[in-house]
């Protein structure tokens, strides 16, 4: 039997904007790699949010990594976000810092004390995103892909069961935007779920995983048979 990784039943989503997030349900099993699709506004990084507890659940039941999203605390966000790794759109990197800082700034943050052990962690996280070799490097000398690479590997560092991705490749061109999603297909073989939103219909041709649809606040699920760009975007 598959583990599960994240589990909603009859979730509400509490939001600012005109957007209503109610009824919803969704299960998400270990070593998924889940694409969450629709047009602007659908509700896709409204969903994701509340997965790390940027938007609250205010009924339902909500559950990922064992962590009950309903009830969690403020003082515990901090925790949760240690459990799962996040990668967003615009890297989110410190400018001031080196590749290699940014990471150890990370763990840091969530309790590394030995910097033997915080060096081979980090090390362990660039090798698998194959940049190695830009550990010394500022985010300004690096590309989009690469900045991407540094913030898959930072997702890494914790060890996560989940990773949430919200448009990972929608800053970048479409060279580097293969190879991320060549390191996220590596990443998930290893075992580590991913859940991806995006609005490129190319990756869902090319790159397999299981679709799901947002459409009114809600989620249903695309299959290959049925899947092309006005099902999508409807």
């Amino acid at each position: 039997m598959k583990k599960t990784v994240l589990e909603y039943k009859g979730v509400e989503i509490k939001l600012d904007s005109d957007l209503k997030i109610s009824g919803l349900s969704l299960k998400i099993n270990k070593g998924e790699f889940i694409y969450l699709v629709g047009k602007t506004g659908s509700g896709k990084s409204s969903i994701l949010k509340s997965m790390y507890s940027e938007n609250k659940i205010i009924d339902g039941e909500a559950k990922i990594s064992g962590t009950n999203l309903k009830t969690i605390g403020e003082k515990n966000i901090p925790f949760l976000r240690r459990k799962i790794g996040i990668i967003f759109q615009d890297f989110q990197l410190l400018n001031d810092r080196t590749v290699y800082k940014n990471l150890e700034f990370v763990l840091n943050a969530t309790g590394w004390g030995e910097k033997r052990e915080k060096k081979q962690r980090i090390d362990s996280c660039l090798d698998k995103v194959h940049i190695s070799n830009l550990s010394a490097k500022y985010p300004g000398q690096l590309s989009g892909g690469q900045k991407q690479k540094v913030a898959i590997a930072r997702a890494l560092l914790n060890e996560p069961e989940i990773i949430i991705a919200d448009e990972p490749t929608g800053n970048l061109d479409p060279k580097s935007s293969i190879e991320i999603m060549n390191v996220l297909g590596e990443i998930n073989l290893n075992g580590n779920t991913i859940v991806m939103a995006t609005h490129d219909f190319s990756l869902l041709k090319k790159y397999k995983g299981r679709i799901l649809r947002c459409r009114d606040g809600r989620i249903d699920e695309i299959h290959d048979k049925d899947l092309n760009i006005e099902n999508v975007y409807e």
